[in-house]
């Protein structure tokens, strides 16, 4: 069974002095949050203005840290106040206990179309594409009377940005929206583009403490073909991105085996400042778009205040003595999922059998 194995150390290696200063900062701020907890938790109203404060410290220190890293872009702090106000509240819906799977789902949705946005569709992340080029959409219309209708919609021409993707799936929390992703790039595409995916079955070890965690990319269970990657813009959407360690994992193995990507594309809703500063460290031609961005990781690699495993919210959890192939996680999502994104589950279920046979 053939299996790559990379450790915190190896990820460490890639940080600056400076990053490790700014990280340790953080996690002070934190602490004092960590603190303040409890009197939150009883309804104290003085201790809930004092978390207000700590929190918008710990957001400012971010955005100065993340102005320094041009490949890093957090929407929260690219956007103006009504749009950042609308992922505060995207975020808000994500992290609450409460939510149920059907709304989690239903707000990963939101959330992948405001990155699509921020990277490609006009949004704040790329100012290029102001004044850009549009394409033109004449849509037949079920009005008949007195004549079949059609009308007239102008969107971005990005073709040039998306005809080169590959969707490339951390398996199994990244399924969902990676193909949210995709269906959008098929959207804006002037030909219906539908991505190629490639499907990389990783996991952590959760025996592990995030100062010694270990990421394991078992390649007999995952479905690419390594010639289709080489000069390809790879795109990942991975809900969250705690500690980097599952991308620069897939990367490196990919580059060793001689691929060179065109670009490498990370797209979170919620990514830690640690995580991001040791992808764009490790990778040269990485850059990550977040919704959101938390200061920290707990001792098990965990995002605090984060939103929990995203992987479980959106799919549920796996029995761990049979856990779910590919095509029944695929089965899983129902038909509602399966109508929305037929174009996608078709790519999937290719790319899947083809290994098999």
């Amino acid at each position: 069974m053939e299996k790559l194995i990379l450790n915190a150390n190896d990820l460490d290696g890639y940080l600056t002095d400076s990053d490790k200063k700014n990280l340790n900062l953080m996690n002070t701020l934190f602490n004092k949050a960590l603190d303040i907890f409890p009197d939150v938790q009883k309804g104290q109203k003085n201790s809930e203005l004092s978390l207000v404060s700590i929190y918008n410290e710990m957001g400012n220190f971010m955005q100065e840290i993340c102005s320094q890293n041009p490949r890093l872009h957090v929407y929260s702090f690219k956007s103006g106040h009504e749009s950042h106000s609308e992922a505060s509240r995207v975020i808000a819906k994500l992290r609450d206990i409460n939510t149920d799977n059907n709304e989690f789902i239903y707000y990963i949705q939101r959330a992948y179309e405001m990155l699509f946005k921020l990277a490609w569709g006009g949004g704040h992340g790329d100012s290029s594409v102001s004044g850009a080029q549009k394409n033109y959409l004449i849509v037949k219309t079920p009005v008949t009377s007195p004549a079949q209708n059609f009308a007239v919609h102008k969107i971005t021409n990005i073709d040039k940005k998306i005809e080169n993707t590959v969707m490339c799936v951390l398996l199994r929390g990244a399924l969902l929206p990676s193909m949210i992703m995709s269906k959008e790039i098929e959207e804006y595409s002037s030909v219906g583009y539908v991505t190629p995916f490639a499907l990389f079955r990783i996991r952590r070890n959760d025996s592990k403490s995030e100062n010694d965690m270990e990421y394991i990319l078992d390649i007999d269970k995952s479905f690419f073909n390594v010639k289709e990657l080489d000069g390809k813009d790879l795109v990942f959407a991975d809900p969250m991105n705690a500690t980097g360690g599952s991308l620069v994992t897939v990367i490196k193995y990919l580059t060793n085996a001689g691929i060179k990507p065109r670009s490498v594309i990370l797209f979170n809703v919620i990514a830690a400042l640690k995580g991001a500063l040791r992808i764009v460290r490790a990778l040269d031609n990485c850059d990550v778009y977040t919704l959101w961005m938390d200061g920290v990781l707990n001792n098990t690699a965990y995002i605090m205040p984060g939103l929990g495993d995203a992987g479980d919210r959106i799919n549920g959890k796996d029995s761990e003595t049979n856990p779910r192939n590919i095509i029944q996680l695929l089965a899983d999502y129902g038909a509602g999922i399966a109508n929305l994104y037929r174009s996608q589950y078709r790519e999937i279920e290719n790319t899947v059998l083809s290994k098999e046979q």
